[in-house]
């Protein structure tokens, strides 16, 4: 586990990020129990409380027994919201891996299964997850995403926050690459991206905080990523605050074109997300960087080769948070690096290019926290996909 210090403007608060493969136990339960054990035990050693746990899943079958594992883990106790995704851990041996992000030094409610909300010094975070139980089949992707954000909006509204309040989101589409058997032989993908462009009309988000600097449309920072299984599940972060000092800042990356003006041979409707989002207070910065893979320009880059693609977009990692574009992007000052990543996650779209992934991970990264799961990304040739959150400072 690693930890990561950011004031939040006047009350200090200590981000906890931490990543478990338990490696003792041969079932689920016994996996689960461990891991989510030993998380919980060390952010409490650290002052601190669970925000939000992934829990990634090597048999789509078992996510009902694993979520009923839970429940019998916390009792009658309040539990943090919880994601179930449907993507093996890269590890064989693992029947699942758990992910969470934690604070230290706020107020934080559970709200059952689907929500977290933080407080602190005026500022509140609602997290919302999807519990992946009880989903509906509905016949298409266009519908599937329809429906995910529709019910992602009434889980932030029961918690207080509004969809304009996103700043993160995380879609899991099953069978993303497939045609779409409902619209005319378009990729899944693209019809997530057509729903999502149908739905955000007309939304201004994080209107107030976004410096003027900014000229073109703001969208969250966004992951689309392949699980198994024909479901589209989505999870969200919002932003509430009345202080004036909170500065929103959605970056793109000068080594790229902005997804949401990609050319229509990509998705007829291009995908509506920011590279990342920059959450400015004081003299500190939580950057949500988006999935992000091997592509320069528009264009795939290290076609067939997992390590090279890895370096790539390691290398987008670091244009997209260093000083210069933050500069750019009206947060003169602040800077940030790889060694400020707080986590790390690595979506691996085949399971033998997990050796050479994480050998450039291990390198580049060192010791903070990366989750390694199979998980499809939305072009054929794409064989990775990084995310993460990076902590950034201003200069004194």
């Amino acid at each position: 586990m690693q930890t990561h210090h950011a004031d939040a403007g006047y009350v200090p608060v200590v981000h906890l990020y931490a990543t478990e493969a338990a490696y003792r136990g041969t079932t689920y339960e016994s996996q689960l129990t461990e891991a989510v054990n030993h998380i919980t035990d060390t952010f409490a050693r650290n002052g601190g409380q669970v925000t939000h746990q992934s829990i990634f899943i090597r048999d789509a079958a078992r996510i009902g027994e694993v979520h009923r594992t839970l429940l019998a883990l916390y009792g009658d106790g309040e539990h943090p919201a919880t994601t179930y995704i449907a993507q093996a851990p890269c590890d064989e041996s693992k029947l699942l891996s758990v992910e969470a992000t934690g604070i230290a030094g706020a107020t934080v409610e559970y709200r059952g299964a689907q929500s977290t909300v933080v407080h602190h010094d005026g500022i509140t975070w609602v997290q919302t997850a999807n519990v992946g139980t009880g989903t509906r089949q509905e016949p298409s992707a266009y519908d599937q995403t329809g429906h995910a954000l529709t019910d992602a909006e009434g889980a932030l509204a029961s918690a207080g926050a509004r969809v304009e309040q996103i700043v993160r989101t995380w879609f899991y589409v099953g069978e993303i690459t497939s045609a779409d058997a409902h619209a005319t032989s378009a990729q899944r993908y693209q019809e997530l991206n057509r729903a999502r462009t149908d739905f955000f009309q007309g939304i201004d988000f994080l209107t107030g905080y976004t410096p003027a600097s900014i000229r073109h449309a703001v969208y969250p920072a966004s992951t689309a990523i392949g699980m198994a299984g024909q479901d589209i599940r989505l999870s969200t972060l919002a932003l509430l605050t009345k202080r004036d000092d909170v500065r929103t800042v959605p970056l793109e990356n000068p080594r790229q074109v902005a997804a949401f003006d990609y050319a229509k041979h990509y998705s007829p409707q291009s995908p509506k997300f920011s590279r990342a989002m920059a959450i400015a207070y004081g003299d500190k910065a939580s950057i949500y960087i988006s999935g992000t893979a091997s592509i320069t320009a528009s264009e795939t880059q290290h076609i067939g080769n997992a390590a090279l693609q890895t370096e790539e977009t390691l290398d987008n990692i670091t244009a997209l948070i260093s000083a210069e574009n933050l500069t750019r992007h009206g947060l003169p000052g602040f800077s940030a690096g790889l060694r400020n990543l707080g986590i790390v996650r690595a979506y691996v779209k085949h399971a033998a290019d997990y050796p050479a992934v994480r050998a450039v991970c291990e390198k580049r990264l060192g010791a903070i926290p990366v989750i390694y799961t199979i998980g499809d990304v939305c072009r054929d040739d794409l064989l990775v996909e990084l995310e993460g959150i990076a902590h950034a400072t201003a200069a004194a």
